[in-house]
């Protein structure tokens, strides 16, 4: 919209504009499509974490328990990259004061299905499900165990 507005106001674009902000410029969202965005991500992982908790009581549910609560929480993580952006929220999660509870969360993650495919241990992959829960805030604000997870 803003090369637009400089186009048709008889302003020419500055020359010495560099190929990184010109590729940030083109493809910056607005901020009503960030929020849809991330409305539909988070409210898909909020889903994906339900449905894999109904699926839990089926025989064998464990399996499709551990995929959909691990893709919820990983939606749910990556819905906040359309509000902020994927590299203020890496930076964010990889705070002092979160960076302990984000390796712990992202380890979680992986070891939750590798619980369930490879060691075939459904208590374990149960444990790691709940880890993911306890350090699903801790990732996002940094606040719910500030005392334990600090570096300083």
């Amino acid at each position: 919209m803003d090369k637009l507005r400089r186009v048709l106001s008889g302003q020419e674009e500055n020359e010495e504009l560099g190929l990184t902000a010109q590729v940030l410029d083109a493809s910056s969202l607005s901020y009503s499509t960030r929020v849809k965005w991330f409305v539909i991500c988070f409210a898909g992982g909020i889903l994906c974490s339900i449905l894999g908790s109904a699926l839990l009581f089926l025989p064998n549910g464990i399996k499709l328990f551990a995929v959909f609560y691990t893709l919820g929480n990983i939606a749910a993580l990556s819905s906040t990259c359309f509000l902020m952006g994927p590299l203020k929220q890496l930076k964010r999660m990889f705070e002092p004061t979160r960076l302990i509870a984000t390796i712990v969360m992202l380890l979680c993650l992986v070891l939750t299905l590798c619980a369930v495919f490879w060691w075939h241990k459904k208590g374990l992959a149960i444990i790691f499900c709940i880890m993911q829960f306890l350090m699903g805030p801790s990732v996002h604000d940094g606040e719910l165990f500030p005392s334990c997870f600090s570096l300083h």
